[in-house]
């Protein structure tokens, strides 16, 4: 059993992408890295928030009402 949810494990992850955004660009504007390979790395951790962002999706729970419920 996990301790944190896949909502928290997701907020986590996109705070992570914002910031290899952030560092990424001035590393490579420092010729510390290379362009192709900081949008490599974000890109991964894009896909990954996308695959966390479905499992979320597909955790919800779905609220139905009783028939004749307005």
């Amino acid at each position: 059993m996990s301790k944190y949810t896949l909502g928290e494990k997701l907020r986590e992850i996109e705070r992570e992408v914002k910031f290899r955004r952030s560092v990424y660009a001035r590393m490579v504007a420092e010729h510390r890295m290379l362009r192709e390979e900081a949008d490599r790395r974000i890109a991964i951790m894009q896909e990954i928030a996308t695959d966390y962002r479905e499992q979320c999706e597909q955790e919800q729970p779905v609220l139905q009402f009783p028939r004749g419920h307005t």
